[in-house]
């Protein structure tokens, strides 16, 4: 009869295992056969070790002589298995991906596990681990539009010619309107979080109004100058730009990146840039709005002050943003900019030939 092997530990192997056996990341494999060598390290027999873990000695035996052969590497993950390859296996998995990613469910949009296990009769466990393998996710989508201006080039090199090298004695600005936001009562308070609920809300509201947020965020230090206002046109935006007139230093140069809403070119806002020079204008692409930084700052607001928010009035609204501005302005953090020019429209130019090679409806 073979006699098990002796098990020596030195102090960082003893740790290591030790870690293992304790883990609460660890999978409960790994945490077992740490516990086995650290027992048969104590001197314990298989048999003894056996019994103490309540499983078979056989178990034992192999982990204890697969750590003696190659140490901690021998018993950190399984060893490969021998048999056939599944090639069965792997032609439903394809199956699968090119049915999920090439053809949709009678009278629906995607396919879920329960219906496509159903049409290529497998079982709904094998859809899910497949999905999971390649990162497909049927339920989910992004939305994307590629812009059509024919002045896209000119435009992109323009903006990002300003974050990433912005000109000297000036500011540069991105200026933008976050419109119709809705000042929403909930019809019953909300319940509170706690250990093992969320927060809840209602899903019916009633409305209180509307506002809109104009906003200019600074490139260089992330400050914001906001105000609301009832309406959006532009009248309000001559306002705005005067407020930032009066908010930033009157020797430097203003550069503001702003969109192609029709207030923007209004004759009397080109009328109004034409008494100050100072203040030039640079617009983003047609269905670009990722180039401008303000809009990841709305996204912050919608997110963090307005969506789970209740607010019974504008002026409660148009508070509640105020203090919102005012506690990032404490503490400004601005948003770097890191895509190049020549990484955008290599991105584009693809989104471009896919669409191009879709099959027509």
């Amino acid at each position: 009869m073979k006699s098990a092997p002796r098990i020596v530990l030195s102090e960082l192997e003893r740790v290591t295992l030790e870690r293992w056996a304790g883990s609460q990341t660890a999978t409960v494999r790994q945490a077992r056969r740490a516990r086995i060598v650290l027992l048969a390290a104590d001197g314990k027999t298989n048999k003894q070790i056996a019994v103490e873990m309540q499983i078979m000695p056989n178990t034992v035996g192999r982990w204890r002589r697969r750590f003696a052969e190659a140490r901690c590497k021998g018993i950190e993950k399984d060893a490969p298995r021998g048999g056939r390859l599944p090639r069965a296996r792997d032609r439903l998995a394809r199956r699968i991906i090119e049915a999920t990613t090439q053809t949709r469910p009678p009278a629906a949009t995607h396919w879920s596990t329960r219906t496509l296990a159903r049409h290529l009769g497998t079982s709904v466990s094998m859809v899910q681990r497949v999905w999971k393998a390649n990162g497909l996710q049927p339920h989910r989508h992004h939305r994307f539009k590629v812009s059509n201006d024919p002045k896209f080039v000119e435009k992109v090199v323009d903006v990002v010619g300003l974050y990433l090298d912005p000109p000297q004695h000036a500011l540069v600005l991105c200026v933008d309107e976050k419109s119709q936001i809705q000042a929403l009562d909930r019809t019953q308070p909300s319940l509170p979080m706690k250990p093992g609920r969320c927060e809840t809300m209602t899903h019916d509201y009633v409305r209180h109004g509307t506002t809109t947020l104009f906003a200019a965020l600074s490139v260089l230090e992330g400050k914001l100058i906001g105000t609301c206002m009832p309406r959006h046109r532009h009248q309000e935006f001559i306002k705005f730009l005067n407020l930032i007139d009066q908010q930033t230093p009157t020797d430097l140069d203003l550069h503001l990146i702003v969109d192609n809403y029709a207030t923007h070119k209004h004759p009397r806002v080109l009328s109004w840039l034409k008494r100050h020079g100072r203040f030039h204008l640079h617009f983003t692409p047609t269905s670009s709005s990722w180039l401008n930084l303000v809009e990841r700052w709305f996204r912050d607001l919608t997110e963090k002050r307005i969506r789970r928010g209740t607010f019974t009035s504008v002026p409660k609204l148009i508070a509640a943003i105020g203090e919102y501005i005012e506690n990032h302005n404490d503490n400004p953090k601005p948003f770097v900019w890191s895509a190049s020019v020549e990484r955008i429209l290599e991105k584009v130019q693809r989104a471009r030939e896919v669409l191009d090679n879709l099959p027509t409806a």
